[in-house]
């Protein structure tokens, strides 16, 4: 390497660098990295000030994460960033529709067992009741018989249970098996659209470009086996505000259902009040069974 004279040869004397890495994807990804990377510094010409600021919201990002709270995910989300890695590796690496979704910040391991058409309310939580009922294919449209399934959502106050110290361990998630349907049914409360929290650094960039921090109202889902590539996806009800403004940019036309909203009795439990029947179905591809790392404990 010589010694660098103007900022022209900067990038190039990085670049040389990178490409001595020895693992081919490693060095590929850093050579595409810094080449637009330096791009974009030349780009918006970045100041000395502006750079200072920036190592201070990185730093400030990773403090604010902990046990409960992901930052990078939620700012990941919230600059499209984590739907379009995605969109660009499911539905034949984005040419095709895809049920695959974002994982968000609020999946945990070791969701309680619970038997099909089984409740996942582990607390009082007040709501319509809604009662879920998902599908599981492969690509030829066969039904997948002992996929493990983890359902969860948020509560009527637009709270997960991690985040609200009313709510029981693990309310509103549950892990349920498909039989040879491969249905997994369940029993909950109406999920409702809320707000991603507003309180940290994420909140601040949302204030600055003059954004809402909503979520449309949707139900997580998370399913593998063997041979299947990991399944994740959020279910959009069709009847939420913000379906055409999601905040995480994560509603796409395949992840939308409709709500059915019921005002008699229902067929199996009576007399509950009004409830929601949410219907969908979801198409798993072949590959690998991997579990992701849980962005909260």
């Amino acid at each position: 390497m010589t010694i660098i004279a103007n900022q022209k040869e900067v990038t190039p004397a990085v670049l040389k660098v990178m490409e001595q890495t020895d693992d081919p994807r490693l060095r590929e990804i850093m050579v595409a990295l810094i080449t637009h990377l330096h791009a974009f510094i030349r780009d918006v010409r970045l100041t000395e000030a502006e750079f200072q600021q920036a190592t201070r919201i990185l730093n400030t990002m990773g403090q604010q994460s902990n046990d409960k709270h992901n930052e990078f995910v939620l700012m990941a989300g919230s600059l499209g960033v984590s739907s379009l890695v995605c969109l660009l590796n499911n539905g034949d690496n984005g040419t095709t529709e895809t049920t695959q979704s974002l994982l968000g910040p609020f999946w945990r391991l070791n969701h309680p067992m619970t038997e099909n058409g089984g409740s996942i309310l582990r607390s009082e939580t007040p709501g319509p009741r809604l009662y879920g009922r998902f599908t599981f294919r492969d690509q030829q449209g066969n039904p997948i018989e002992g996929l493990e399934v983890d359902i969860w959502h948020a509560s009527p106050v637009g709270l997960y249970e991690n985040q609200d110290e009313s709510q029981a361990e693990f309310n509103l998630r549950g892990k349920f098996v498909t039989g040879p349907d491969g249905v997994v049914s369940f029993k909950s409360v109406k999920p409702i659209g809320y707000p991603i929290p507003t309180d940290t650094t994420v909140g601040l960039l949302l204030k600055a470009q003059n954004r809402h921090p909503y979520r449309p109202a949707h139900v997580h889902v998370l399913a593998h086996k063997d041979g299947f590539k990991t399944l994740i996806s959020q279910i959009y009800v069709d009847e939420t505000d913000y379906l055409t403004s999601d905040v995480q940019f994560g509603v796409t036309e395949a992840l939308v259902a409709r709500l059915e909203k019921h005002l008699g009795p229902h067929p199996e439990d009576g007399d509950v009040g009004e409830w929601y029947a949410l219907n969908h179905e979801l198409v798993l591809e072949p590959g690998k069974s991997e579990l992701p790392i849980p962005p909260i404990k």
